[in-house]
């Protein structure tokens, strides 16, 4: 008897651990259910007539986050069809209004600090890449003056120095790469183009000390900094994750590098170089203060950050186009020839801007592939919509995309066809520049034009601007060219597709790994 005893017992045990599972599983699907049912109810019952539309979505928190995630500037046409230019949907659980088209970008990337700002976007992002007291973790007046040191050392004279440097450094990654040797061969021109834009963004921008320092450890190490942009540390920046450690420990060691350099050149007695860290390591603030080597050391890093995400993604996205469409490389060989003699002397600054093929190539990538596809700003008072009845309250996180502008048919007919040659003038590939009046602004680091009435804002507008903008060209074409003048690419099917769009980061990258093949030019 004691056994079936303790037999029965077992037995119901287990069922009522079952019951209760059954319960607990079905009490949690019963909530879930309300969840979604009164998400709906509020989204058809509680509609602000003051407020944007809202973009219908089952879930709350989620929202329409994954939609949004897979496919922007889809969603975002979507969106724009149903609702029209101005629209709200939910972001990781923030309501984020989102204002297309010329005057969106004007409304949002030129709207006054005390209505919108970025620094409670970023910070959480850039503060534990880039370190303490520069960019978006100091008052906004300090990063203003902090553009200005760095836009100083961005002038045409250093443009000169660079160019030679920018040439050196992808010709000799191209003797040295196990990838390009031979003859003929595959690449991943992905993983090429974010070897040489560092390479060439760390020579030119901060020095040859800095640039001898870049072997595969401190690749590595900017890569562990490179985790700290994912998405996902909007929301879990302070979370002890793996790849949150890895960029804390890349940070402090990164910086320790920068600060060993500046005590170096300031215990030397070297001539000063055109470079960007000389010019911060002699400058000072308003207020009579010289700019301290820790916050130095802090825009390095931030400086070459923030050029290596851009110019990467879009030298790779200039060869995979070149790649699929060989016409147009070829039209690019046949212009240096022309141009700069059969014999293809050493790139100078002054060479660039007569290479018009090769500029309407970079500004064609940059016109389908905008580096950010999204801009967000903070509302801090409530922004009322001129034209609209509509006023954004300072719960809402507003959000600009420049890149959908620049696909807009009512700009460049045909739009998502690339084609370089609409930049030329009088082909009809580019509508409405004529009407386009700049008016530039000082923010407090020099005029810029606020880009309020252009279509085309691949480096943003208003006191946010990329202040690279003129070194990006400089180093993409310079890159361009070099590539061009060594290889002929073209993709390994011989077809004119291009490879996907990775909108997993901030940045609109190709999809990884993106082969082409490659064969080396035969030298005249």
């Amino acid at each position: 008897m004691g056994l079936l005893e303790d037999v029965s017992d077992a037995v119901t045990q287990q069922v009522s651990q079952h019951g209760l599972g059954i319960v607990l599983a079905g009490g949690f699907v019963a909530f879930l259910v309300l969840t979604v049912v009164l998400n709906v109810l509020q989204q058809i019952l509680l509609k602000n007539s003051n407020e944007p539309p809202m973009v219908f979505h089952w879930l709350p928190i989620i929202g329409n986050t994954i939609k949004y995630g897979m496919d922007p500037y889809g969603f975002f046409q979507k969106c724009r069809a149903k609702h029209g230019d101005i629209f709200t949907f939910i972001l990781l659980g923030k309501k984020t209004t989102v204002y297309l088209g010329i005057k969106g970008n004007d409304f949002i990337l030129n709207g006054k600090h005390k209505d919108v700002n970025a620094e409670e976007i970023y910070t959480v992002l850039t503060t534990p890449v880039f370190g303490s007291d520069v960019v978006y973790d100091c008052p906004n007046a300090k990063l203003m003056e902090q553009k200005k040191f760095m836009k100083i050392g961005l002038s045409s004279e250093a443009f000169r120095s660079y160019v030679p440097i920018i040439q050196g450094e992808v010709e000799n990654f191209i003797k040295r790469s196990p990838t390009f040797k031979g003859p003929k061969g595959t690449a991943d021109i992905v993983a090429a183009m974010s070897e040489i834009t560092i390479y060439t963004a760390s020579h030119s921008l901060q020095g040859k000390e800095v640039r001898d320092r870049f072997d595969e450890q401190l690749a590595s190490l900017y890569h562990d900094l490179d985790m700290g942009f994912s998405p996902i540390n909007f929301m879990l920046h302070w979370a002890p994750l793996p790849h949150n450690r890895a960029r804390d420990y890349a940070q402090k060691t990164v910086a320790g590098i920068y600060m060993d350099v500046i005590k170096a050149r300031r215990a030397g007695a070297g001539e000063e170089k055109q470079d960007i860290m000389w010019q911060l390591m002699k400058s000072t603030y308003k207020d009579g203060t010289q700019v301290p080597d820790k916050e130095i050391a802090h825009m390095m890093i931030a400086l070459l950050m923030a050029g290596q995400h851009s110019s990467s993604s879009s030298a790779s996205w200039v060869m995979l186009r070149l790649a699929a469409r060989t016409d147009i490389m070829e039209e690019l060989y046949q212009e240096q020839l022309e141009v700069l003699g059969t014999d293809l002397p050493d790139l100078a600054y002054e060479d660039l801007a007569k290479l018009t093929k090769h500029q309407s190539v970079l500004k064609e990538v940059l016109r389908l592939h905008t580096p950010i596809h999204s801009i967000l700003r903070k509302v801090t008072s409530v922004m009322s919509v001129p034209g609209t009845k509509y006023a954004i309250p300072t719960s809402h996180t507003l959000l600009a995309s420049p890149g959908c502008t620049s696909r807009d048919e009512e700009f460049f007919p045909n739009p998502l066809y690339w084609d370089p040659h609409r930049w030329e003038a009088g082909s009809g590939g580019v509508l409405g520049n004529d009407n386009i009046k700049e008016e530039n602004f000082d923010y407090g680091y020099g005029m810029i034009s606020k880009g309020a009435s252009s279509p085309y804002l691949p480096f943003g507008a208003g006191r946010h601007r990329c202040i690279g903008e003129q070194f990006a060209n400089v180093q993409l074409i310079t890159i361009m060219a070099v590539m061009v003048r060594t290889f002929k690419v073209q993709n390994s099917d011989g077809s004119k597709e291009v490879i996907g769009t990775d909108y997993k980061s901030l940045f609109t990258r190709p999809l990884s790994p993106a082969m082409v093949e490659w064969t080396r030019r035969e030298k005249s």
